[in-house]
């Protein structure tokens, strides 16, 4: 009877084992609730070059989108590049990213053309995703694909149609069974984009169109950040701060909407005033443009303020290599009220997790949502104490209104900064309102000020017991008219506290940004009333407190400005010691 509940026990485990195992790597990824350093990513670009890209990318666009994501796959990556038209060529070999690999791969991004007859797309994925380097597991394997999406085998269009078929329902359905994602950008509306898209969605990837030069590098950009996220410095106003744990930074600049090559002018500013350019740098820096972006690349970079002189377009950005990492888990394309976005945000260094709460009780996690028309919330993560086990943790399951928004993760640590980007699409339960929809209740009391001024008094850091939530949106669209403050309420302006953030509604938990607002974040999940005034208090406390923090080899002057910009540029970091963890 033993040996019989033994051998039962056994099959138990096997299966239990066996449905774990198979589960896709982005639900695991979602349901854990810590954060762990992410493995290296399998890169695996696929790009057309049939006949029919001469009418969607007349200007071979393809070729600097794919020298943009060369250059910016991190070292120690996995990524190969194919092309395809009625045959398949590996244009450049699937290996490990290296500074060899980058260079064989922009030279030979100029054999890309648009001469081929056919459009043999299930040809060029069963090719590409040879399983040989990764035994079977393509749950780091993420697919790049930049085609036209007009699958053109035969002159039989029925042929062509059960060849999407097959495709979809065979090819790509055993790779997303491995753990395969797929990132299909269409160079053209005229591309098929309903192909396309069940290709994204029925993998956990995003699709987008891209039918411009900028539109295209962000497109690339935002499907490498997906497959390969990277770690930030914040740009804030034409400047950024390189702390001393930076051993390489690389700093994406795209151009302003009416510059030109002939009119382009970008320089970078280092802490010492010495000034770096195209046609003037050092042995250390890498310095390449291409129409649209210039990509300044600095290895063992001097510490402290580094200044930006020239226009900053959008997606514009500064990547780093650290031994202080911030982490952020993998978030999903796409979420919904029934499957909420869980957050979580982490800080290791040289590999191991910090839980130290001398080092994180002085840092501001905060998580800012942007929607696709500028407006914004932002969200203090970061309590009264450090987590105990080093994980910020935050849930949103739902925002004002279906579509793509961008969350940024922010770290002030006064003497560092880290930031996390990406963009993840909500989509709304079908007979759902928009949370918007309550807005008219409250416009009238929204346009008068001295109406809309008492609000800060429901979170007053004086209270003691629980602050209660504002339920009811706040319509700020009368609110960002700039006529109305300058003409009807000037005196309050010296009521405003010194350090204060901007005179905007705090909405269970979320500050908003000047002049932007979301204008019904109660319904966010997770979301206790914080105010603005506690904000700037528990920042204030931090700061006070940065000078017992042993995070440089030698501790910071105790009489110096603890103002965060003023740490910022004239303080140099050290790499955290491993007494941080």
């Amino acid at each position: 009877m033993d040996a019989l509940r033994e051998m039962t026990s056994r099959w138990f485990g096997l299966v239990a084992l066996c449905f774990v195992l198979s589960l896709p790597a982005g639900l695991n990824a979602q349901e854990s609730d810590d954060v762990q350093l992410p493995e290296q990513s399998d890169v695996r670009i696929i790009v057309d070059i049939s006949g029919s890209m001469k009418d969607t990318d007349p200007d071979n666009l393809r070729q600097p989108a794919v020298r943009l994501l060369a250059r910016l796959l991190p070292e120690g990556a996995s990524a190969g590049v194919w092309t395809f038209g009625q045959y398949v060529n590996m244009l450049v070999p699937h290996r490990e990213v290296n500074n060899a690999w980058r260079e064989m791969a922009i030279q030979r991004s100029a054999q890309i053309n648009s001469v081929a007859l056919r459009t043999n797309l299930g040809a060029a994925i069963e090719t590409a995703s040879d399983d040989y380097f990764t035994d079977g597991d393509l749950s780091r394997t993420h697919f790049i694909l930049l085609t036209d999406g007009k699958v053109d085998i035969s002159d039989d269009p029925a042929k062509n149609t059960a060849e999407e078929t097959r495709i979809l329902d065979t090819i790509v359905a055993d790779l997303i069974e491995r753990g395969a994602t797929f990132h299909p950008v269409a160079l053209s509306e005229a591309a098929d984009t309903d192909f396309l898209k069940a290709l994204a969605t029925d993998s956990g990837g995003r699709f987008q169109v891209a039918d411009t030069a900028d539109a295209l590098n962000l497109a690339f950009l935002q499907a490498l950040n997906t497959a390969v996220p990277q770690e930030q410095i914040p740009i804030e106003g034409n400047g950024f701060t390189v702390d001393e744990g930076v051993r390489e930074f690389t700093a994406l600049i795209f151009w302003g909407e009416s510059e030109t090559s002939a009119t382009r002018e970008l320089a970078l500013v280092r802490p010492d005033d010495q000034v770096v350019n195209l046609s003037e740098f050092p042995d250390n820096v890498r310095w390449a443009r291409e129409a649209g972006y210039d990509l300044i690349t600095v290895n063992e970079p001097l510490a402290g303020q580094w200044r930006i002189n020239g226009e900053l377009g959008e997606g514009s950005r500064v990547t780093v290599v650290s031994d202080l990492r911030m982490v952020v888990n993998p978030l999903p394309p796409s979420f919904t009220l029934q499957e909420p976005l869980k957050l979580r945000v982490g800080f290791f260094e040289e590999g191991e997790k910090i839980t130290n709460p001398d080092f994180l009780g002085v840092i501001e996690v905060s998580l800012s949502i942007t929607s696709e028309d500028g407006r914004s919330g932002t969200k203090v993560l970061s309590g009264e104490q450090p987590p105990e086990d080093g994980t910020y943790r935050d849930t949103v399951s739902r925002l004002p209104a279906a579509g793509l928004y961008t969350f940024d993760v922010v770290a002030d640590g006064q003497t560092f900064s880290r930031k996390f980007s990406a963009t993840v699409g909500f989509t709304m339960p079908e007979g759902v309102e928009p949370a918007e929809s309550p807005e008219p209740q409250v416009t009238e009391p929204a346009l008068a000020p001295e109406q809309s001024e008492p609000e800060p008094p429901v979170s007053e850091p004086e209270q003691s017991g629980p602050e209660p939530a504002i339920t009811s949106p706040i319509d700020v669209s009368e609110v960002e008219e700039p006529e109305t403050p300058a003409v009807q309420e000037p005196e309050p302006a010296p009521e405003e506290p010194e350090d204060a953030e901007p005179a905007l509604p705090c909405l269970c938990g979320w500050s908003a940004q000047p002049a932007v607002v979301f204008s019904s974040l109660a319904v966010w999940s997770g979301l206790p009333s914080v105010s603005v005034n506690r904000i700037s208090r528990r920042k204030r406390k931090q700061h006070q407190s940065a000078k017992h923090l042993r995070i440089c080899r030698k501790r910071p002057n105790p009489n110096q400005n603890p103002s965060r910009r003023q740490s910022q540029s004239r303080k140099r970091m050290s790499k955290p010691r491993k007494s941080l963890r």
